[in-house]
């Protein structure tokens, strides 16, 4: 069923490291499966309840222990004090060290890849000044999952040589979770998720009309005020509010210190939203029509019970804005932008309908409405559904598409489609079989029997093609685009 000639896998592979750790703040009680009653109360009684000797004693042994494990774990135990500084007496006199230890009891380390490590995706580096001759830098984004199945998602830096080797960079020492507060707030994306909701009436549109296409929580909060001194006039408005609030919250910016490492810097679940993990981030290197470049990621927002869609940009990976992406195109998991705007207007590959490619078009990339199906499964590898495997690459035959097919045994696979340049709805030629099937010795993980990308690059003829293996570690393989697309079966 596969074409081995067609791709080979490189010996780079990418396997979880327990050891990856950030430390994170940890209230007693709320940890209970389900949730439970904090107990910050009484932690903060016993130890302001040991002497200071103790106290000494026990913040050295911590530093001891955990010191060489984190950038600057003081700074952490010290923020985290102050996160309960509201449960001491105000008038009480903490020791320096005894604040540290208070820290201390309010923090726990994560293991961001205890479970798995997947999901990869790869754009260009956007500084290429170590680039090989002929080579080039990468940075390509992967999916971690820890204790509770909390996905967040890392970083690696790479090369790819003129001559097609691929090397994987070590990664940083000392992982750290980046620290959110409010961004920028854009209307259509309160419109379109207020829509999903059935939400999106009278109430919403006196708040939300009001502005233009960006303002601030500050803003948001002074009109929402407004709203509520009419509740009497008008049914519904606490509602409403409070979805509004509730959709503010999934607007918000990542900032990472600059004497950080790419590879240390961990985007964590911000909002209610992702509680419990940002999946499966789709990178795209996009290039506006005056030339400016910015990278999106289009990720899966889950809270536990149900998924949305969210859209990272960034310039340098150093900032991250993260806001809501909604509309009926933008349901289900699996949206992938298009690198550039076709026809004036942002493109998508979408799988709205949970089993069908489709293709969808713009104004903005907070709101998509509808999606055009171009491809249905139909081949025994990709009989159960279909999807994309990232974002589609710019080629003079067209738009180059990996994709990935369900099969019997659940078995995810690895294939490619043709898009035409002007019109992306419309396919022009499919790989008959699949370009990657999992191997005997990548079945076995956390997820058996899957093969899975979020994102290739290409760079001249080398296609190369992060995947995921069993939702468990991450393999690299590299093909000639020109042979895949020669391979290719013309759609009549």
């Amino acid at each position: 069923m596969t074409q081995p000639e067609l791709v080979s896998r490189c010996e780079a592979r990418l396997r979880p490291d327990p050891a990856r750790v950030v430390a994170r703040l940890f209230v007693a009680g709320q940890e209970v499966v389900g949730g439970g009653e904090p107990r910050a109360s009484g932690v903060v009684r016993r130890v302001l309840a040991v002497d200071e000797a103790t106290a000494r004693r026990r913040l050295s042994e911590l530093l001891d222990t955990f010191g060489h494990r984190h950038r600057d774990i003081l700074a952490t135990y010290r923020h985290h004090a102050e996160r309960v500084e509201y449960l001491l007496d105000p008038e009480a006199q903490l020791s320096d060290e005894r604040l540290l230890l208070l820290g201390a009891a309010f923090t726990h380390e994560y293991s961001i890849e205890a479970a798995a490590l997947c999901n990869p995706s790869i754009v260009a580096d956007p500084d290429q000044s170590t680039a090989p001759v002929g080579g080039l830098r990468f940075v390509m984004s992967a999916r971690g999952i820890g204790e509770g199945h909390i996905s967040s998602v890392g970083f690696r830096n790479g090369t790819v040589t003129a001559d097609g080797l691929v090397t994987v960079d070590e990664p940083g020492p000392f992982p750290i979770a980046g620290a959110s507060e409010a961004g920028m707030l854009e209307r259509h994306a309160f419109h379109g998720r207020l829509q999903t909701l059935g939400t999106d009436g009278e109430s919403a549109a006196f708040v939300l009309d009001h502005f233009e296409r960006t303002f601030t929580s500050e803003e948001l909060e002074a009109r929402l005020t407004q709203l509520m001194d009419q509740s009497d006039t008008r049914a519904g408005a606490a509602v409403a509010a409070s979805q509004i609030r509730e959709v503010a919250a999934c607007s918000y910016v990542v900032r990472f210190s600059t004497d950080t490492e790419l590879s240390e810097r961990v985007l964590w679940p911000a909002s209610a939203a992702e509680s419990s993990g940002l999946e499966d981030a789709r990178f795209v290197r996009f290039v506006e029509d005056d030339g400016t470049v910015a990278y999106y990621a289009t990720y899966t927002a889950f809270d536990g019970v149900g998924v949305s869609q969210q859209l990272l940009r960034t310039t340098d990976f150093l900032d991250f804005a993260s806001s809501p992406v909604a509309g009926p195109a933008a349901t289900n998991k699996g949206l992938a932008l298009f690198p550039r705007r076709i026809g004036g207007r942002f493109a998508a590959l979408s799988r709205h309908d949970g089993e069908n490619n489709a293709v969808a078009f713009s104004q903005n990339l907070t709101r998509w409405s509808s999606a055009v199906t171009c491809q249905k499964p139909e081949l025994d590898w990709e009989i159960i559904q279909l999807g994309n495997c990232g974002s589609p690459m710019e080629t003079d035959a067209g738009w180059l598409v990996l994709t990935h097919g369900v099969g019997p045994m659940r078995t995810y696979s690895i294939g490619a489609m043709l898009l035409d340049l002007d019109e992306p709805a419309k396919v022009l030629a499919t790989l008959p079989t699949p370009l990657l099937t999992p191997h005997e010795d990548e079945r076995d993980g956390y997820v058996p029997n899957v093969v899975y990308s979020c994102g290739a690059l290409l760079h001249g003829d080398m296609l190369v093609i992060p995947f995921g293996i069993a939702d468990t570690a991450i393999g690299i393989a590299t093909a000639s685009c020109s042979e895949v697309l020669e391979a290719m079966v013309r759609v009549a």
